[in-house]
């Protein structure tokens, strides 16, 4: 053997030693509890309330006397139904108005990790969350949380598109960190949800504690078998609930809003508007425990949040942002299908609103109505879209479902649009899923759209009218054609504990338009295969979890054009140290742009995230490879990175930020095509429940831009709050009286927004 291969042999087997016993050496091995044992779908029959219950974090109050007491947790994460480290009760009751409950959280309370902060910025932390499905039909659930000082939070959880954070209901909680631990109490009120009119309740109900340390350790009263997909089909049954009535009865909701912009103006000067005020309503009628009306009347649908900016130098098609609009919000779940057929934010500049939903046990049907004075047109093609603008518009959507349990469902999605001046969009299909085993299912939808195109070809340039699609049968420019197209997508998969496959197929016809949707591309059907599994360890070992994916693809146009194929393999380390998370994937695809084909595009992504202590936790990325650069229609060498930091400096406190970029050089003369770097920043401050302050520091060299909104918040719950604020917009540019390029305030607006709810 060579004497340098003597040398490297002892070096390298050393070295694969240590990370062998690094992984899987048994940490700190605790004796299995051959007592435990958990239970799958437990029941749990609660009682009256004896007396008054106040919601202060003491649970000495008479009314949780004879309450009735879930125990018995169940570890599901990293440990597969096993014993917990730490204890939790549960003490459940209620009376004619509330759902009771009070959280006994056992633990070290140095090792509590709490942040005083807004609503639904709770999730990194310990939280509790009631899991509840009032219709027993396993489609339509709510989560409803608290952290250790009792800030809510909550999402709506539906079956075939899993969780909204965006959803709020009104309920109250207060919470505290004790000698054994932290204790939290909840009023939920009858009226915040809508459950079957009927004397007796019963309802599927989990009650959760998830407590983030080395590993994300999640408890639950019930068990979890891994081969079944269907979460809320395991949950446990609560009875006892008697003679309480849903939600009924009007809510209004007035706010005024007033502001003064400011814009750049020719002579480099800042023009001040006049001060502006304008005041809105919007009301919310439950006709029923099964019909309930919405209407808003002038609303205000102003953003407090800015939208995150996104790397858009090397895309060819519009970005999609999420609906961050309070009207638009609420029962955003009811509108999702497979295809994007349903984005509220097409909606652009509503003057008036209503919507309707209903529900009666496994059916329900939602219907949405908009005035729109400000319309957007996106205009799909296969390589690329256009947006334009065009007036006035109502927008018309409707929604029908049936659960069929288990996860099951069938629906039908309608949409219209129709402009003022002319022409209209219309969109009609059938989704459903069908669930033939607990871990067998299949997705479909077929959707047929009818296009009648607006007639004014100055919306959009000279070049682009004349470009041509579908066998040249017409142009894209808008010139009052008439069309039909069609979509479908099929899903087939099977997801088991250790291994998950599935195959898809999906196409969009060259004539598909989703008016009141996003599908910013059409013209492609795309077959895919993929298959991945899990190994875990037990809690013995640093390593809690390693899973691996491939996934296969290939794309055609309707010529039958071989498009795009790629081949996406995964894989993905979970240790049980500071949540820590190492994934790594490879691309590897040929594909046919602008008539050109790329035939060596490959790409390697290694990310990395880790949260060692509740004060700090950080992440980062590199993406490097060969990729398309688009715009040049050349084959680029592009490295694309980021790093992202959460710091708590006190639990009052916190500073998030992230940086993004991205540069492409050609791959054959090695000359730079393009660059962007992002960079924002939000700092938290939370002084009391009820008031705030953010600041929001946003900069995007693409556009030699720079923007900072602070603002001071006033919540007394997720409906009733109080803004003030501002927005600072900045360009990077070189004034017409200066030889130098300097900041230069572009545009400004302070603003106050006043909003209360009425429920009467």
């Amino acid at each position: 053997m060579p004497e340098n291969i003597k040398q490297v042999a002892p070096r390298t087997a050393g070295l694969i030693l240590a990370i062998f016993l690094f992984l899987f050496y048994p940490v700190s091995r605790a004796a299995a509890d051959h007592n435990y044992m958990p239970v799958y779908h437990p029941q749990l029959e609660i009682k009256r309330a004896t007396g008054s219950i106040r919601i202060d974090g003491n649970v000495e109050d008479e009314g949780w006397r004879g309450a009735a007491k879930a125990v018995n947790f169940a570890e599901h994460n990293p440990g597969d139904q096993t014993r917990p480290e730490v204890d939790t009760e549960v003490l459940v009751t209620y009376d004619y108005e509330n759902l009771y409950l009070a959280w006994l959280c056992y633990d070290d309370p140095r090792e509590v990790r709490a942040s005083f902060c807004e609503r639904d910025r709770i999730f990194s932390g310990d939280y509790v969350i009631l899991c509840l499905d009032t219709y027993g039909e396993a489609s339509l659930a709510y989560e409803i949380a608290a952290n250790p000082y009792g800030i809510p939070g909550d999402l709506l959880f539906s079956a075939a598109y899993g969780e909204d954070i965006t959803y709020d209901m009104i309920f109250k909680s207060f919470g505290q960190i004790t000698e054994f631990g932290w204790v939290v109490e909840m009023a939920i009120p009858f009226n915040s949800l809508r459950f079957p009119d009927k004397e007796h309740q019963v309802w599927r109900m989990d009650f959760w504690r998830n407590r983030p340390r080395e590993s994300r350790f999640q408890y639950s009263w019930a068990a979890y078998d891994r081969n079944e997909n269907c979460w809320p089909c395991q949950w446990g049954t609560i009875t006892g609930i008697s003679r309480v009535e849903p939600g009924q009865g009007l809510e209004l909701l007035p706010s005024q809003v007033a502001y003064q912009s400011g814009a750049l103006n020719d002579h480099q000067h800042l023009d001040n508007s006049d001060l502006m005020g304008e005041m809105s309503l919007g009301a919310a009628w439950d006709i029923s425990s099964e019909l309930t009306a919405e209407a808003t009347i002038n609303p205000d649908f102003s953003q407090i949040e800015s939208d995150v900016a996104q790397l858009d130098v090397n895309t060819a098609f519009a970005l999609s942002y999420p609906e961050r609009r309070p009207f638009f919000q609420e029962g955003s779940d009811l509108f999702n299908t497979y295809f994007n057929a349903v984005y509220t934010r097409s909606i652009n500049d509503p003057l008036v609103a209503g919507k309707m939903t209903w529900r009666r046990g496994s059916n329900s049907a939602a219907y949405l109505s908009a005035r729109d004075e400000h319309s957007l047109i996106i205009l799909p093609f296969e390589e690329g879209n256009e947006y334009v603008e065009n007036g006035k518009s109502y927008s018309n959507i409707l929604r029908v479902r049936r659960d069929l349990g288990n996860q099951s469902h069938l629906g039908l999605i309608a949409t219209e649009r129709r402009f003022d001046s002319g022409g209209s969009g219309s969109l009609v299909g059938i989704d459903g899923q069908i669930r033939p085993s607990p871990s067998n299912s299949l997705r479909f939808q077929v959707m047929a759209s009818h296009t009648d195109e607006v007639n004014n070809l100055a919306l959009a340039d000279s070049a682009f009218n004349v470009t041509r699609f579908q066998d040249d049968k017409h142009t894209a420019g808008l010139d009052g054609e008439k069309y039909w197209g069609h979509g479908f997508s099929i899903n087939l998969s099977r997801d088991t504990e250790n291994y998950w496959f599935g195959s898809s197929y999906r196409q969009l016809s060259p004539t598909f338009r989703a008016d009141n949707g996003f599908e910013p591309s059409n013209n492609y059907r795309i077959l895919s295969f993929s298959l991945g599994g899990i190994h875990r360890y037990d809690n013995g070992t640093l390593l809690e979890n390693i899973n691996g994916s491939i996934e296969g693809s290939r794309k055609w146009n309707f010529h039958s054009v071989r498009k795009d194929e790629w081949i996406v393999a995964n894989h993905q380390f979970q240790f049980r140290a500071a949540q820590t998370q190492v994934h790594s994937r490879y691309m590897w695809s040929r594909e046919l742009y602008h008539g050109i084909r790329f035939n060596d595009i490959w790409l390697w992504h290694t990310c990395f995230s880790t949260r060692p202590f509740d004060a700090i936790g950080f992440n980062w990325y590199i993406d490097y490879g060969h990729r398309i650069a688009r715009r040049d229609e050349v084959m680029g060498k592009e490295l694309v990175s980021g790093f992202g930091a959460d710091i708590k400096p006190i639990d009052r406190l916190l500073i998030s930020s992230y940086l993004d970029h991205i540069r492409s050089d050609d791959l054959e003369t090695g000359f730079k095509l393009f660059s962007q770097t992002v960079f924002r920043t939000n700092v938290y401050l939370q002084a009391s429940r009820e008031l705030s302050a953010r600041l929001v520091i946003q900069y995007n060299d693409r556009y030699h831009s720079l923007d900072i909104d602070p603002l001071i918040t006033y919540r007394i719950n997720s409906l009733t709050v109080f803004y003030v604020g501002s927005t600072h917009g900045y360009l990077d540019m070189i004034p017409p009286d200066n030889l130098r390029r300097r900041w230069v305030l572009n545009d400004r607006q302070y603003f106050m927004k006043l909003q209360y709810l009425f429920q009467l």
